[in-house]
C-alpha cells in the first residue's frame, strides 16, 4: 500500500500484511494515521490523491458556509474511525485553483477518490448514519 505522510507529504510503502495506522513515516517518524482530515490545497491535492492507494475522501468546504460547519464534526468522527480510508477537507475559498478543477458549484461537496480519479460524489451536508450509508454504497464491500 502507498501511503503519503500527512505531516512531510513522503511517500510510504506499506506491506500488505501491515497496518499503517500505527505506522510511522520513513522520513519525519511522525504517526502516518492522524485520525482527522487531513487539509489539503491547491499545491497538494492531485498529488495525494494519484499517489495513495487508499480511498480518500475530501470535503470541499467554506469558513463562511453553515452547514458545512454543521457537517465538520461528522466528517472528523469518520476520519477517526474509518482507517480503511483517507479524509481530507479543501477550503475553497482558500483554493480556488482545486476547487474549479472539481467543478465545486455548492458546498459542502464530498468527493470519493480512488486511485486518484473521482468515482462518487455527495453535495449537501448529511447526518452521520446517511453519510455512513453514502460511504457503504461508494465502497461497497
Amino acid at each position: 500500500m502507498n501511503l503519503i505522510c500527512p505531516h512531510c507529504f513522503t511517500l510510504n510503502r506499506i506491506p500488505a500484511d501491515k497496518s499503517y495506522v500505527s505506522g510511522k513515516c520513513g522520513k519525519c517518524h511522525q504517526a502516518l494515521h492522524t485520525g482527522h482530515p487531513l487539509n489539503l490545497n491547491d499545491q497538494n491535492l492531485e498529488s495525494y490523491l494519484a499517489k495513495s492507494t487508499l480511498p480518500v475522501i475530501v470535503d470541499f468546504w467554506a469558513e463562511w458556509c453553515g452547514p458545512c460547519k454543521m457537517m465538520a464534526p461528522v466528517f472528523g468522527k469518520l476520519a477517526s474511525e474509518q482507517t480503511e480510508r483517507l479524509f481530507a477537507k479543501v477550503d475553497t475559498d482558500a483554493n480556488p485553483v482545486m476547487s474549479q478543477r472539481f467543478n465545486i458549484r455548492s458546498i459542502p461537496t464530498i468527493i470519493a477518490f480512488q486511485n486518484g480519479h473521482e468515482i462518487n460524489r455527495l453535495n449537501g451536508a448529511l447526518p452521520e448514519n446517511q453519510l455512513k450509508q453514502w460511504l457503504a454504497q461508494t465502497f461497497p464491500g
